[in-house]
């Protein structure tokens, strides 16, 4: 694939890796940036990387734009040559699915939906032909999913699911956004999912909630006091649907800051995860049980 480079004002070059997401556009977008922050360029201030694209951010005053542009051209050959394959983590993430918080919202803004008389997950069911909304959450949560980037606000990471495409499940986004959505619910949009960091506009359809915190700017949770972010770009996410019982338990250890995530190492390779989807996902959920 041929990457398009852009201009943005006077101190951005935008790079499209490829028009749609795969994940062969971010291991080659994720190669790109690698080899630029190696590189160490003089004026290169920031460096962005998004699901299929990425930005870099320079001061002209360091390096001609068309300097920079060259050294990224240059680097474009050896990125889309490079091992696809990173040590990486896979966690758990549980799920309150058909939540009482996201229903009553979702229920507030049915004028700006595609089919007011049913639920987000019902009519996700629908969308993906699949018989009820019990269908759909086995669907969504049975097999793993691909952080492709992290953004949009603090924290919140884009899942991209990891199965055949013709499996991967679709659903467009509402129709006008709302102004509302719960704090770590479960979103979904296109063929992203996602988990809102914090309460605020949305428009992505929403299947739940999860009682685990993901961003913590005070960095008084235990495990994000490293980093204030949970996420990072080719981590693995399993969703774990849970009861009312079992979330409210969670909620419980999250507020006394005892809570602990289900987190493991993992190694993925895309070589071998295209030759064999389902066995690699077997795999990384031996992982993450400890097999």
């Amino acid at each position: 694939m041929s990457i398009r480079f852009s201009f943005g004002g006077d101190e951005h070059i935008f790079a499209e890796v490829s028009e749609e997401m795969s994940l062969e556009a971010f291991f080659t977008s994720l190669s790109m940036t690698n080899a630029v922050k190696a590189a160490g360029i003089k004026g290169v201030t920031e460096i962005c990387p998004a699901n299929a694209s990425f930005q870099i951010k320079f001061d002209p005053d360091a390096i001609k734009p068309g300097d920079l542009l060259k050294e990224l051209q240059s680097m474009e050959g050896a990125a889309s040559k490079s091992d696809a394959s990173l040590k990486t983590r896979i966690m758990e993430i549980p799920v309150l699915y058909q939540d009482p918080w996201t229903h009553e919202t979702l229920m507030r803004f049915r004028e700006r939906h595609q089919n007011p008389k049913a639920t987000d997950l019902e009519y996700a069911a629908e969308v993906n032909n699949l018989g009820s909304a019990d269908d759909f959450i086995q669907a969504h949560s049975s097999q793993p999913w691909f952080v492709s980037m992290v953004g949009f606000v603090a924290g919140l990471p884009f899942l991209y699911q990891m199965v055949e495409r013709k499996r991967q499940l679709q659903v467009p986004k509402y129709l006008r956004p709302r102004t509302d959505t719960p704090k770590l619910t479960i979103g979904h949009g296109g063929c992203f999912s996602c988990i809102y960091s914090v309460r605020g506009a949305g428009g992505y359809q929403m299947f739940g909630v999860t009682p685990m915190p993901i961003y913590d700017p005070a960095q008084k949770v235990s495990y994000l006091q490293d980093e204030m972010c949970l996420f990072r770009p080719g981590d693995i996410v399993k969703w774990k649907p849970v009861t009312r019982d079992e979330y409210d338990a969670a909620i419980e250890a999250v507020d006394a800051n005892r809570y602990e995530p289900v987190i493991r190492p993992a190694t993925f390779s895309l070589t071998e995860f295209n030759k064999d989807m389902a066995g690699t996902n077997a795999k990384l959920m031996e992982a993450i049980h400890g097999h």
